[in-house]
């Protein structure tokens, strides 16, 4: 492991040069190479939602993580509004230009980003982490309690005791870690095998359904905002006069929808910690599928984006929820690669949405390409629901 600081200069750095880069790009496969580059980098995102969760006190865990996630909406709200403003007048590059800019604005703070003190305990360096939780407290103009630094590092997944912080203080006398060189360099496979653990493969295997089936919903209904429409005119109409107006409309729609994170921000913020994690998820999934199934149906352009909006509403507050219960199951010797690989599956349910589901509408199979999306969030829903663990107040642990 890294470390979440090293995480955060790989996710800005690859994100930005191979963003920026991709806008003076000679030809398609150029273009598709750097596009893929900068999926490599925004890879790296769901370490940063790793390393942010382990500064927070567990009671108040579900409402700062909802305000992290916030900025993954105000990002979205922002590529709409940029794509509106920029792609009829000048043009794709000058968007992916554009794109660029905020994640070269992370650099600069990079310099000014702590070390989660949990990965430093777990490294066995005490003292680093002692020096950060110090500097924690002068700027927050408290004193840290009287005591000394423990860290909990034994790693064995066959490991009996489950303690409730893995880096905390106790009165007097260093307890000094034991950690050896066991976690220096755990291979991908050594992961792997602790996330398939039989006390873990429950939780992974059921996280990487709830993570494909929300990365395909929730891509899945963004792109539905302009195929369902497109899909229904080329399927109904056969008209050749591509107008600027329809393209103005799609941007448009997609600038509207996006605002429906808002209210699924707020959803989440006002439900996470009151109803649980698992409740909060599995009811936003079912929601989703009650506003879908409308679709399969004869409408009007406007019902067809409210019903968009409510269901993006609900799938946005469900993918908030499950960034946020992912790093809380996960102990913390494994819960940076656990996020990660799960994130990875559900780039798959990204990939695969185009490809299946909106291939499904080109091909005039709308009411095919919304029956498998009901599918889809109807069984996250149910996975959802076979979670072993509610984690709402549960303290992070460091091992299982």
């Amino acid at each position: 492991m890294a470390g979440g600081r090293m995480g955060f200069l790989f996710t800005a750095l690859i994100t930005s040069v191979a963003g920026f880069l991709s806008s003076f790009a000679p030809n398609y496969w150029s273009l598709i190479f750097l596009r893929f580059m900068v999926g490599i980098g925004l890879g790296g995102g769901p370490v940063l939602a790793s390393w942010f969760l382990e500064f927070i006190p567990s009671p108040h865990r579900g409402k700062w993580m909802v305000i992290f996630s916030a900025f993954w909406t105000i990002g979205t709200i922002f590529e709409a509004s940029l794509a509106w403003a920029i792609m009829p007048r000048f043009g794709w590059r000058w968007l992916l230009a554009s794109s660029s800019l905020p994640s070269f604005l992370l650099l600069l703070f990079y310099a000014a980003t702590p070390e989660s003190p949990r990965y430093l305990c777990m490294r066995g360096r005490i003292t680093d982490a002692m020096q950060i939780l110090e500097q924690m407290a002068r700027a927050n103009h408290k004193a840290l309690p009287s005591g000394i630094l423990v860290s909990e590092s034994q790693l064995e997944l066959d490991e009996k005791s489950n303690h409730s912080e893995a880096a905390h203080l106790v009165g007097n006398g260093w307890i000094k870690s034991s950690d050896e060189d066991m976690n220096m360099k755990a291979s991908c496979v050594s992961t792997l095998r602790r996330l398939l653990s039989p006390k873990l493969i429950r939780s992974t295997l059921l996280l990487w359904m709830v993570f494909f089936g929300n990365a395909f919903s929730y891509y899945g209904i963004v792109l539905l905002t302009s195929e369902l429409s497109n899909g229904k005119r080329a399927c109904t109409v056969k008209s050749s006069q591509p107008s600027r107006s329809n393209d103005d409309s799609l941007y448009k729609d997609v600038f509207v929808t996006s605002f429906a994170e808002v209210p699924g921000l707020i959803i989440s913020a006002a439900i996470v910690d009151r109803i649980g994690r698992k409740l909060s998820m599995s009811s936003m999934l079912f929601i989703s599928c009650v506003f879908l199934i409308p679709l399969v149906f004869p409408r009007t352009g406007e019902v067809t984006t409210g019903l968009l909006f409510c269901a993006r509403i609900s799938i946005s507050a469900s993918f908030t929820i499950i960034y946020i219960y992912a790093p809380e199951i996960y102990p913390t010797s494994v819960r940076a690669s656990g996020i990660g690989i799960a994130s990875s599956v559900g780039r798959i349910g990204g990939i695969t949405c185009p490809l299946v589901a909106v291939g499904l509408v080109h091909g005039c199979h709308q009411s095919a390409a919304v029956l498998l999306f009901e599918l889809v969030i109807f069984l996250s829903g149910i996975a959802v629901c076979l979670f072993p663990l509610e984690t709402s107040g549960r303290d992070l642990t460091d091992s299982v």
